[in-house]
């Protein structure tokens, strides 16, 4: 197993992404510490599933955009597991419109959300991982923060915000044998997507440009923070993997 006795974080566990990620954590050996926002019932069942795999498994609410709840659940999470090798920033929203008909509240939010949500995280375990000469973080943002979407300047933005920051981080931790990369998926196919009243078109939009022609699945994208948060990766830092089946090309 690759991460056999580490221990980690990964934002927004309780669901799509975040959860296939949390589960090949832990399948691969790790610790998982998962948060959520409104889905308990979710993030339990999937740290039970984690227990039955032998492995720790903390489940904890957390608005990722307050930085003391972010403190708070990196502090539970150390208590819990003794360390913390690797954080997986993966919460996020969106909250679409286009640009002369958006909100402060719109732009504010998703700001807050998705760009100082990674930092509020990232500032808890980078003195750790510092101190102790190890640490891998992997930070997900999307193919629209290397190009952009209409409809979407406070996504794309705060997207393109993580590639910069993910870059920078790597400069600053990489003498301390810390990997910092981002991983930008296309379209995956989650619950959410599922639910969409739109699916239909916009997986039609997608193929189009999809050269693999498939939808992700969201295996496809723990599978390579994976190997990002594995030793395998050791001198992999400051990348933005695209997990998208061609659909940026």
């Amino acid at each position: 197993m690759l991460l056999e006795g580490k221990s980690a974080i990964v934002t927004g566990g309780s669901q799509g992404i975040g959860a296939a990620i949390s589960l090949e954590l832990a399948r691969e050996g790790a610790n998982i510490c998962l948060t959520y926002r409104k889905h308990e019932a979710e993030a339990r069942n999937y740290a039970a599933e984690i227990e039955a795999m032998g492995r720790k498994a903390l489940a904890l609410q957390c608005d990722i955009s307050v930085f003391s709840e972010a403190e708070a659940t990196v502090a539970a999470a150390l208590t819990a597991f003794g360390q913390i090798d690797i954080l997986v920033n993966n919460a996020g929203m969106n909250w679409d419109g286009v640009s002369w008909k958006m909100t402060e509240e719109q732009w504010d939010r998703v700001i807050q959300v998705n760009l100082k949500g990674y930092f509020n995280f990232t500032r808890q375990v980078a003195p750790l991982f510092k101190d102790q000469k190890y640490g891998k973080i992997i930070n997900i943002t999307s193919i629209n923060g290397l190009r952009g979407k209409f409809g979407q300047t406070n996504y794309s933005a705060s997207k393109a915000g993580i590639i910069g920051y993910t870059k920078a981080l790597a400069k600053e931790l990489g003498a301390f044998n810390v990997n910092v990369n981002a991983v930008a998926p296309g379209l995956i196919e989650t619950a959410m997507l599922r639910q969409s009243e739109a699916r239909d078109k916009i997986i039609e939009m997608a193929m189009a440009e999809i050269v693999m022609k498939r939808v992700g699945q969201p295996e496809d994208l723990a599978y390579v923070v994976s190997f990002l948060a594995s030793d395998k990766a050791r001198h992999v830092t400051g990348e933005v993997i695209k997990v998208d089946g061609g659909q940026y090309i």
